[in-house]
C-alpha cells in the first residue's frame, strides 16, 4: 500500500492532498515543526518534529519507501526520496522523479550560488488556481501509477518466491 508524506510547514496544497488521499484511502503523514490543522481521520497522522534544520526532511526521508508519494518543494529532500524509489511532487504538480531530479538539483545549486554572490535572482512566482489544478491532476495520476507499480512489485515478489515460501 502506498502512502503520502507531506512536507507540511509551507505546503499550499495540504487540503488538496487530503482530498485525493481520502478518495483513494491512503495513509497520509503530515510532517511539520508545529501542530497543523488536519481533518480528523484515522488515515491522517500528524507528525510534529523538533525544531531544527531539516528535521522534518530527515523524518520523511527515513520513513519513505518505494512507491510512496512525497509532497514537497525541497529539492534535496526530493533527491533523497527519489533515491528510495518514491515519487515526489511539488505544489505546482511537477513530478520530480529519477528523470527530473538531476536537473532540478543542478538548477537549485546554480541559483544558490548566484544568490551567495549577491546576484539578484528575483522571487518565485505567485501560486495560482492553475497551479492548484495541475497539482490535483498530477497527484491523482501519481497515486494511480504508484498503486499499479506497487501491485506489480508485489506480484513479482510472490512469483519469485518458491512454493510454500521455503528454499531448498
Amino acid at each position: 500500500m502506498i502512502r503520502i508524506f507531506i512536507d507540511a510547514d509551507a505546503c499550499p496544497v495540504r487540503d488538496e492532498t487530503y482530498q485525493v488521499a481520502t478518495r483513494h484511502g491512503l495513509k497520509t503523514y503530515v510532517v511539520s515543526n508545529r501542530l497543523l490543522a488536519a481533518p480528523a481521520s484515522p488515515q491522517i497522522e500528524r507528525i510534529v518534529v523538533t525544531d531544527g534544520m531539516d528535521v522534518a526532511d530527515d523524518w520523511i526521508a527515513e520513513h519513505v519507501q518505494a512507491h510512496d508519494i512525497v509532497i514537497s518543494s525541497d529539492i534535496p529532500l526530493a533527491a533523497r526520496c527519489v533515491a528510495k524509489g518514491a515519487c515526489v511532487l511539488n505544489p505546482t504538480g511537477r513530478i520530480l522523479d529519477e528523470n527530473a531530479i538531476g536537473m532540478a538539483l543542478a538548477m537549485r545549486n546554480l541559483m544558490e550560488d548566484l544568490r551567495s554572490t549577491g546576484t539578484m535572482t528575483g522571487g518565485g512566482k505567485s501560486f495560482t488556481k492553475k497551479d492548484r489544478s495541475a497539482f490535483l491532476s498530477a497527484l491523482d495520476t501519481a497515486v494511480v501509477r504508484g498503486k499499479k507499480q506497487a501491485a506489480s512489485s508485489l506480484l513479482a515478489t510472490r512469483l519469485a518466491a518458491p512454493p510454500g515460501g521455503r528454499t531448498l
